[in-house]
């Protein structure tokens, strides 16, 4: 346990694990909305994709892990968090995780 946690807990803090994340700029959540566009509806149940970027298990799971542990797939996540975790893929992945629509919406 870090030591912020054990602080926390002392304190009756609850520790949020999404502080101190960077947020998407303006722009890029403009070019994810193209690309969700495209794509599901942000609760879209339907394996093996879920929610409005249809995100699968791994990529949920490799950018959003605690949000995936604590309150399962993306399709039960809010839009917000969708991009949230859609952006820490980005930044790691670029849009190849969309090819399809983000070549749709001139990003490839």
């Amino acid at each position: 346990m870090t030591l912020a946690v054990t602080i926390g807990l002392l304190l009756g803090i609850a520790i949020n694990p999404l502080l101190g994340r960077s947020k998407p700029p303006r722009w890029w959540v403009s070019d994810a909305l193209c690309v969700h566009h495209y794509e599901g509806a942000w609760h879209d149940p339907n394996a093996p994709y879920y929610g409005g970027l249809q995100m699968d298990w791994n990529f949920a799971h490799s950018y959003g892990g605690w949000i995936l542990r604590h309150h399962g797939t993306p399709d039960h996540w809010r839009p917000a968090t969708q991009l949230l975790v859609a952006w820490r893929g980005w930044k790691d992945r670029g849009w190849y995780p969309w090819p399809n629509t983000a070549r749709a919406c001139g990003l490839l």
